[in-house]
This record gives C-alpha cells, sequence and structure tokens, in this order.
C-alpha cells in the first residue's frame, strides 16, 4: 500500500489547512492538497493527503472513511495513478484544439476549422472528423 490518499466528498468550503488539520491525528501528514478549479477558484470537491508511512496511512483510511468532516461523510482510500483518457478536449500534452489533435482547430481533424457532419465526420466536440 501507498501513503498517498485520495479524499473525495468534501465540502467545498474545506481548503488544505483543514485537509492536513483532520488527517493529522493518525500521523504525519506530508501533504494535504485540496484540488481546486483553475477557472473558477472553487474546490472540485476532493484531494489528496499524504501521509508520513503506509501504516499511518492505513490508519487514516480506517479512521477517516464514511466519517464526517465540515457536514459531509468523506470517502478516503488510497490514491491510484491518474489513468490516461483517450482524446477529450486537449487529449495528451502538446496536442492541439479541442480534438487533441495537431492538424486542425477545433476539430481535430485533418480538414481543420470547426469541422462538422460534411465529408462523413462525427459531430460532437472532437469526435472523429467532425467536431464542434
Amino acid at each position: 500500500m501507498g501513503n498517498k490518499l485520495y479524499v473525495g466528498n468534501l465540502a467545498y468550503s474545506i481548503r488544505d489547512e483543514e485537509l492536513n488539520e483532520a488527517f493529522s491525528q493518525f500521523g504525519n501528514v506530508t501533504s494535504a492538497k485540496v484540488m481546486m478549479d483553475r477557472d473558477t477558484g472553487r474546490s472540485k470537491g476532493f484531494g489528496f493527503v499524504e501521509m508520513g508511512s503506509d501504516a499511518e496511512a492505513q490508519s487514516a483510511i480506517n479512521g477517516m472513511n464514511g466519517h464526517p468532516l465540515a457536514g459531509r461523510a468523506i470517502v478516503v482510500n488510497e490514491a491510484r495513478p491518474r489513468e490516461e483518457r483517450p482524446g477529450g478536449f486537449g487529449g495528451p500534452r502538446g496536442g492541439g484544439g479541442f480534438g487533441g489533435r495537431r492538424e486542425g482547430g477545433f476539430g481535430g481533424g485533418g480538414r481543420g476549422g470547426y469541422g462538422g457532419a460534411g465529408g462523413g465526420g462525427r459531430g460532437g466536440f472532437g469526435g472523429g472528423r467532425g467536431g464542434y
């Protein structure tokens, strides 16, 4: 088991310091971070806590999972590495436009521009040849 924990269902008012304080009763908290939306500055309702050891992390899971923090029963479990997401808005780093490919604008298809249904495209954000 690792010592990095995922903490979900956080109240939007919770900040890093409060997360750190809540988990410090289970051992040394090396970091506590509430994930924030970079556009709005609002909490995304989840965060990560890194404990000093695996044993402290397990103790924190046992002690905090399902318990209320700021009026909400939080979810605590071992953090897992992020999974690669196919395509979508930007896709892997270096991809261009909403389609996640370099060739063309929002559609990401080789035709460029906004894409669309013409030429057998699929439509939708970044889907197939079409795009927006």
